[in-house]
């Protein structure tokens, strides 16, 4: 933040108003510490115009005047402690589509299950972990390639966990409605099938994921910095894309520890594919392109 230095016509140093309402240089490095400690993720100085942009709705929620009195408020009078949470919403980066990397999705269809139920005698129910979920969009992508092969084979199961850090995202992730333009990327018949457009007039512009698809799912707010995840350890099928990219090396390899850690030998872990090159769990092999199976 940049602040005139000047006197007044006492020759009493005091400090202006605000000329650019920025974050000065330590405040921002006190929030990427703060960032990166809670949430693994890196915020190098690269991104300041970026999070001073989103952390203005935060600034004005909490009636600071600018962003040097928001930080003030969060540093130095107490108010990190209530805001932490909606601070992480913001600066949480939510990039997602529907169908993104379709061909993990494909891989899943046409190998994996099929590899998943030969390892069972009964009629399993496959559970399958979406552990950076953001919006639930490839949640939602996943229930609908699973349906579609629980309604031609009927010899299984499926339910979906959903797990994000930001509670912004995993609101409308439970709520299920999208704008329409978001369903692009879903091929036609899937989106006939499991995709509702709203019949009131006011409402046309949004559709949802129909009811047989969110009874199979649900989210919870969980943090990968964690030490400990409070869930299953027979997972299926866990999908980490486009998450580790953001984290140090210690933190990328510490993540993939614990989420292997989860899945039933014979299990996936899926990563995005820029990140195969992160997992070097001992205990998982490659099979194909950015998917690996816990031995």
């Amino acid at each position: 933040m940049a602040l005139s230095s000047t006197v007044d016509e006492g020759g009493r140093a005091y400090r202006p108003a605000v000329v650019n309402d920025q974050i000065a240089a330590a405040d921002f490095e006190r929030l990427a510490t703060l960032v990166t400690r809670h949430t693994g993720i890196k915020l190098p100085p690269a991104k300041q115009l970026m999070i001073e942009g989103r952390l203005r709705k935060r600034m004005r929620a909490c009636n600071q005047p600018n962003l040097y009195a928001y930080c003030r408020f969060l540093f130095d009078q107490g108010g990190l402690e209530s805001e932490i949470t909606h601070l992480i919403d913001v600066v949480t980066t939510n990039k997602t589509d529907f169908f993104r990397e379709p061909d993990h999705l494909h891989y899943m269809e046409n190998r994996m299950v099929d590899a998943l139920l030969a390892q069972s005698r009964s009629r399993p129910q496959l559970k399958v972990w979406s552990a950076a979920s953001s919006n639930g969009a490839e949640a939602w992508s996943i229930a609908m390639v699973l349906e579609d092969i629980a309604r031609k084979r009927r010899n299984f199961s499926y339910a979906i966990l959903g797990t994000d850090i930001s509670t912004v995202v995993l609101e409308q992730a439970r709520r299920a409605v999208y704008p329409v333009e978001a369903m692009e990327p879903v091929p036609t018949d899937k989106r006939q099938r499991y995709v509702m457009e709203s019949r009131d007039p006011e409402l046309r512009g949004e559709v949802r994921i129909v009811p047989e698809l969110r009874q199979r799912a649900r989210f919870d707010r969980m943090n990968l910095m964690d030490t400990q995840y409070p869930y299953d350890r027979d997972v299926d099928i866990i999908f980490l894309r486009n998450v580790l990219i953001y984290f140090e090396k210690a933190d990328q390899e510490a993540v993939v520890a614990r989420l292997v850690g989860h899945l039933r030998r014979g299990g996936y872990l899926v990563v995005g594919h820029s990140e195969s090159m992160v997992v070097v769990e001992k205990n998982v092999r490659q099979v194909g392109p950015t998917v690996f199976q816990k031995s």
